[in-house]
């Protein structure tokens, strides 16, 4: 008997994949064979299929009850509450990034999160009935509303005298406004730190500007060093605009030379300020596949001199495709994150289901508004028609775009893009922007997997099990 699965031909043979995230390449016999059932019990090949679950010779009942761990590890996310809080805790920024959404037409920047707006916002993110919470503060930038991070943490703190959950902090920040006290404050309270670093110099100085013109590539090197001083170690992210898309090595090499644990190669989203003018910072998805295949070269090159340094984007792709395992990354959930996964929480008190759903809200539209803290508590707006809506439509084995595809256990759709680009939650474009990026990515994965090269396929397994 044959499991479900998906196929599709590469490079002279047949991939197919399944539900549990296994994989097999086939040779157009093989395949053959499979789909009219004739694999012969017994042989190397019915042996590879079973083990994979794509065949099975006993009980369908039993069948089943083997693989509901491999079902349950692919989709484990989803036995967990909402378990990312971000705070945005204002929308001041000293910065003028050129895809920053805050500048979409209608945003204002004056915006700051109050004690009792960020209290009430602290209250319902302990509502959630996950035991591990992240709060992450965001902006903005988040350090010009620095009190108030303290008094949330310290809050929380208080709280969880009575729910007694793990809590982690972290803040995403451009550091430029970081003291010395705030410094300390942050290793103290053991918050994590990411800054955001866009490449080399000019890179970093063209799509991140102070308000003055300024660049800031200078000052984020500084402050990353004074952390380091202080005995605290960071992250760092990684947007890419179209300028960017000319210094695939120069960006790779600015991140190893920093001394970072490996980069996010990340694509632009198209909401907010990005979309408006996205003739000027974006791109099409094939540009960037072509910008990622020449970095991801690089990255793999560096990888064989001996320096560990993963492409974090694909090590979300890799545990599916290698281990069947699932990130918490809500992009690539199925069912997406969106409510479910993460909440983010605005400076006036309103909750989205996600952060780019708090995006669309600064540009003005509530689309994706589930309630405000003052009035809300979790369970409502969990219980949302908007948080249902849109769990529905990123179920990516019920999409019609979607479900044929062989790579659609890895994979993940975004309703608030989806809607941004078509006024509709269920991508109604078979290869829109993001399909075309991850398909792209998974493309360069699945032909390196294909070739299996042993020095290769070492260096991909060394990158998802840190």
């Amino acid at each position: 008997m044959n499991n479900h699965f998906n196929f599709m031909w590469r490079n002279g043979e047949v991939l197919i994949t399944n539900d549990f995230g296994d994989y097999a390449f086939l040779s157009k016999d093989e395949f053959a064979s499979f789909v009219s059932g004739k694999v012969q019990r017994g042989s190397e090949l019915f042996t590879l299929l079973s083990h994979k679950g794509f065949v099975t010779d006993g009980n369908p009942n039993v069948f089943i009850n083997e693989r509901i761990g491999d079902l349950r590890n692919i989709k484990g996310y989803l036995f967990s509450a909402t378990a990312l809080h971000i705070f945005a805790i204002t929308n001041r920024c000293n910065q003028n990034c050129v895809y920053c959404q805050a500048k979409a037409p209608g945003s204002t920047l004056d915006g700051i999160m109050e004690v009792e707006t960020g209290k009430k916002a602290i209250e319902v993110a302990m509502q959630s009935p996950s035991n591990n919470l992240t709060f992450e503060f965001q902006g903005g930038e988040p350090l010009l509303n620095f009190d108030l991070i303290l008094e949330m943490i310290r809050y929380s703190k208080e709280l969880n005298q009575k729910y007694n959950k793990k809590l982690e902090y972290t803040i995403v920040t451009n550091l430029i406004a970081l003291t010395d006290e705030k410094l300390q404050a942050l290793i103290d309270n053991d918050v994590s730190i990411c800054t955001s670093l866009d490449g080399c110099e000019a890179v970093h100085n063209h799509n991140r500007k102070l308000r003055s013109g300024e660049g800031t590539y200078q000052h984020v090197k500084k402050a990353i060093q004074r952390v380091r001083a202080a005995g605290k170690e960071l992250g760092a992210i990684e947007t890419t605009t179209r300028f960017s898309l000319q210094y695939p090595i120069e960006i790779v090499d600015e991140y190893v030379a920093t001394g970072l644990g490996g980069i996010f190669l990340r694509p632009l989203t198209p909401l907010g300020f990005a979309k408006s003018f996205w003739d000027d910072v974006g791109y099409s998805a094939e540009e960037f596949v072509d910008f990622y295949k020449k970095a991801f070269t690089h990255i793999l090159e560096i990888n064989k001199q001996g320096i560990h340094f993963p492409e974090l984007h694909a090590t979300y792709f890799l545990r599916k495709m290698l281990h069947g395992d699932a990130d918490n990354y809500m992009e690539l959930r199925s069912p997406c994150g969106a409510g479910i996964g993460q909440m983010s929480y605005y400076y006036n008190g309103n909750v989205y289901t996600c952060d780019e759903g708090r995006m669309m809200g600064e540009a003005g539209d509530n689309t994706f508004l589930l309630g405000n803290v003052h009035k809300d508590s979790y369970d409502d707006m969990v219980g949302k028609k908007t948080c249902r809506a849109t769990c529905a439509a990123s179920v990516v084995e019920s999409l019609p775009k979607c479900c044929d595809c062989a790579y659609h256990p890895y994979c993940g759709v975004c309703p608030v893009v989806a809607y941004s680009s078509n006024g509709d939650i269920f991508p109604r474009e078979p290869f829109d922007f993001r399909c075309k990026v991850y398909k792209g990515i998974m493309d360069i994965l699945f032909d390196l997997l294909q070739e299996d090269d042993p020095e290769v396929m070492h260096i991909l397994h060394s990158w998802i099990e840190e």
